[in-house]
């Protein structure tokens, strides 16, 4: 191996060498968002016809485990280089900006996707929702992990130590991901929030991912992959020029 390659294995390394707390921990507290809200709510609320709030709930959970891990793939080995002061061995080597953006963000896309395919797996006791259309789970999987994995990368090389990203993932990502329609449908929302769910990008991740499942959703897919795909250009450039220029890496 060489180049990008390299780099993209140590990452998949880094986080598989501690799998009981990067795969392993976020698989369980989703079985715990299952079993409470699960229970709780089950027969209490209706979102689709023919489809029980636990079959409904199980989407939203992967794609939740999916975003929050990609992100904190790519955000937390950056910003340990830093403080640790390891970041400049990988200075040295003649990666390109691109390189080291396909190894990071891939690397994000593995651990989302590893997580998500854990969540399923055991929350398959619970219910066993239809896959309507498998094309499209793998589609929004897959550029939801990549969204977040770039996302990371920009938090990351901003970050300059743990307290500055512990806040941009309490204050920007956890509350996005949990008011984009996880546990509810934002057709049980009032009109004003509708709208404003409308505006926060998380929201077309989960209801286009959703959408796989059960061949219904809150908007037309094809809006949401239009927007996603908006997003994850939008990203990945900034992420591209922030590598590409040094960005609180060289100074």
């Amino acid at each position: 191996m060489n180049g990008w390659q390299m780099l993209f294995y140590k990452e998949i390394l880094r986080f598989w060498k501690v799998g009981f707390q990067t795969v392993a921990a976020p698989v369980i507290t989703a079985i715990l968002y299952m079993m409470i809200f699960g229970h709780v709510l089950e027969g209490r609320v209706q979102v689709y016809d023919s489809v029980s709030y636990t079959a409904f709930l199980l989407p939203g959970l992967v794609m939740m485990s999916v975003l929050q891990n990609a992100f904190a793939n790519s955000s937390s080995s950056l910003i340990q280089s830093k403080v640790m002061g390891n970041l400049v061995f990988l200075q040295l080597t003649p990666l390109s900006h691109r390189a080291w953006f396909v190894a990071y963000v891939g690397s994000s896309v593995v651990r989302g996707m590893a997580v998500g395919a854990g969540v399923m797996l055991v929350t398959w006791w619970f219910a066993r929702p239809p896959f309507a259309a498998p094309l499209w789970i793998l589609v929004f999987g897959f550029m939801g992990a990549a969204l977040l994995g770039g996302l990371g990368l920009i938090a990351g090389l901003w970050a300059e130590k743990f307290d500055q990203m512990a806040a941009f993932q309490n204050f920007v990502i956890m509350p996005m991901t949990f008011l984009s329609g996880v546990f509810y449908s934002i057709h049980s929302l009032p009109d004003i929030w509708q709208r404003v769910s409308h505006l926060n990008p998380f929201f077309y991740m989960i209801d286009g991912f959703r959408y796989g499942f059960f061949g219904v959703s809150d908007v037309s897919p094809w809006i949401s992959l239009v927007l996603v795909g908006g997003a994850l250009a939008v990203v990945s450039a900034i992420g591209l020029h922030l590598l590409r220029t040094g960005y609180k890496t060289r100074h």
